[in-house]
């Protein structure tokens, strides 16, 4: 026997899927196509040197069905995939592939140069590339010894490093 951790909020979340999916079987779904259901696309938020990326996966979507905005430091991804209205014999007995419309917002910090941001899409993943602003990019500062201007510079030792020099 496997323990398995509950997680009440994912029961949840299978529950909605699951009797979404039964009323949009029986005829009976939401939105202005009938059969459309809203999802979260999943994102990876990355640090890559003095860069934030951002990566969504959007697959089965083109690059001009999706909408991506800045606004007061908000990313917004929000787009659409059309359901394939395939005239079949039968019922699913098992269906996952999901169409619908689609929205993730998410905060930037106020780190990135927003207006440099580079969305660049491949193989269904939408990469966007936020750069740290200048002013807000690490410094490395130099420590003086002694008073004034009359100090020696010790440039880039650390606190233990200083401390066995002066021994």
């Amino acid at each position: 026997m496997v323990l398995r951790r509950w997680e009440p909020f994912q029961e949840l979340r299978q529950l909605q899927g699951n009797l979404n999916r039964l009323w949009r079987d029986l005829g009976h779904g939401g939105g202005e196509e009938g059969n459309v259901e809203s999802w979260a696309i999943p994102l990876d938020v990355v640090q890559q040197g003095d860069n934030i990326v951002v990566k969504a996966t959007v697959p089965g979507v083109s690059p001009e069905d999706i909408d991506v905005s800045i606004e007061n430091d908000v990313l917004t991804i929000k787009g659409q995939t059309k359901e394939e209205r395939e005239h079949q014999e039968g019922n699913y007995l098992m269906r996952e592939r999901r169409a619908g419309s689609f929205y993730r917002a998410l905060r930037l910090p106020d780190t990135v140069d927003s207006d440099n941001a580079q969305p660049h899409y491949k193989n269904g993943v939408l990469s966007i590339t936020f750069p740290k602003m200048e002013s807000k990019k690490a410094k490395r500062l130099q420590i003086t010894r002694g008073q004034g201007s009359e100090g020696h510079t010790i440039e880039g030792q650390t606190s233990q490093e200083q401390a066995t020099s002066h021994s």
